[in-house]
């Protein structure tokens, strides 16, 4: 029997999205493909939005997962203390942190999502500094919840608050903002030592070390560390929003490694469960680690499933260094594909690092159109950008190398075909 979608129409609400560009009912999902009601398969460069950066269902979590269910293990718990919890910390503390020379952080469970980890952060930085202040940029993305979206660009995303009031935040211009000719750190550094400039002195300045929904733009080494020393000069927190771009998206843990960069501050979500359940958190400095209990605080803060799949996570893929290797080597084969689409569209160029790139085709009417052509033809795959011009791939990272290659040969046909139809359209 098959489901009646008036059923989507008729109870949900309009601010669904997803659903509008995929118009189908989807039963099953395993890696980096999704199978439909009709039995039509799938495959998936969109990955839960990088939620799912391991792929549908891995049968290591799940057969964790589930034995945890069937033996009755807790599945809420507040922020009491679980043998779940401490596995995960445990892991999390031998295979991220210490190798990573980063012993000095402590984890704070935020609420599930991570914009809250973001309001987490920005609540810490003003209690901190005293300051209210907060320094973001354009094109910025960091969350839906008021705090959060006042530090969000996007101005359709800024118009659902429905007021005014969304400030205390400064928006200053992100690394090639004004192309690449133009310094913008050097811009930024001039209206912070200006004392006339009207900026109030910062609390913390925000960045996300490639911008998801921003259109990919992505930072480089030198502006990152410039952002760093900006916000030491002028006593401010350093919060590196790394919840779309880490978790192996960029091609190691952490978008900012290898970089002098020293967050005070990183918010973690989206693929941190490793099995798309709800799980984000805060990492602090200790030293900045400054809540009193229950300052700030969520029902289900710290999702007991989740710390069961994510110790798995941990251990299946962030022991050695052989999965960022694969990671890097499918990076490298992605921006190849990346670039045949870039050469069939005119004036289109690659955005973008590791495994999380894409094209910028110079219209969201075309993007639309490139990714609505790969769903009919078995691709499912986004946009991104002020305009949507960014067609954004977001695969799993332990996707097969033939079916990155399957999903880039329907992208680049897909292309094609729709800049032969605007061609045709033009005459």
């Amino acid at each position: 029997m098959s489901t009646d979608k008036q059923i989507f129409a008729r109870r949900e609400s309009e601010a669904r999205s997803y659903c509008r560009s995929f118009d189908t009912v989807f039963t099953k999902a395993v890696g980096s493909e999704m199978t439909a009601e009709d039995g039509t398969t799938y495959i998936d460069f969109l990955a839960g939005c990088s939620s799912l950066n391991y792929g549908h269902n891995d049968p290591d979590m799940k057969a964790a997962l589930m034995d945890h269910v069937s033996a009755d293990g807790i599945a809420h718990g507040l922020d009491m203390f679980t043998a779940e919890k401490a596995a995960w910390l445990e892991a999390y503390e031998d295979i991220i942190l210490r190798p990573r020379g980063m012993d000095d952080y402590k984890i704070m469970m935020t609420g599930p999502t991570g914009t809250n980890a973001v309001e987490a952060a920005m609540k810490l930085a003003r209690k901190i500094t005293g300051r209210r202040n907060i320094v973001s940029f354009t094109n910025a993305f960091h969350g839906m919840t008021m705090g959060a979206l006042s530090l969000t660009g996007n101005a359709g995303k800024r118009n659902g608050a429905g007021c005014g009031s969304l400030c205390g935040v400064t928006h200053m211009p992100y690394d090639g903002a004004f192309g690449d000719g133009v310094d913008t750190l050097k811009q930024v550094e001039m209206m912070l030592d200006n004392s006339s400039s009207g900026i109030d002195a910062p609390a913390a300045f925000i960045f996300e070390p490639i911008q998801g929904e921003g259109g990919l733009n992505a930072a480089s080494k030198e502006w990152m560390e410039g952002v760093a020393r900006l916000a030491k000069k002028h006593g401010a927190m350093l919060i590196v929003d790394d919840i779309q771009s880490g978790c192996g998206r960029s091609g190691t843990y952490f978008a900012f490694e290898g970089m002098d960069v020293e967050p005070d501050m990183i918010t973690q979500a989206k693929s941190l469960s490793g099995f798309g359940l709800p799980f984000a958190c805060l990492l602090v400095k200790k030293e900045h680690d400054i809540w009193k209990p229950a300052e700030h605080n969520g029902t289900f803060r710290g999702n007991t499933h989740a710390f069961v799949t994510g110790r798995v996570t941990l251990e299946k893929f962030w022991k050695t260094d052989e999965f960022q290797s694969k990671v890097q080597e499918k990076a490298v084969m992605l921006t190849t594909g990346l670039q045949a689409v870039a050469d069939v569209v005119p004036g289109a160029k690659l955005k973008g690092r590791g495994m999380m790139q894409g094209v910028d085709v110079g219209s969201g009417d075309v993007a639309e159109a490139i990714c609505a052509k790969c769903f009919e033809k078995g691709l499912i795959i986004e946009t991104s950008g002020a305009d949507d011009e960014v067609v954004k791939v977001l695969v799993a990272l332990t996707v097969s190398p033939e079916n990155l290659r399957k999903g880039l040969d329907i992208l680049l046909e897909a292309a094609r075909e729709v800049t032969e139809n605007n061609k045709i359209a033009a005459e």
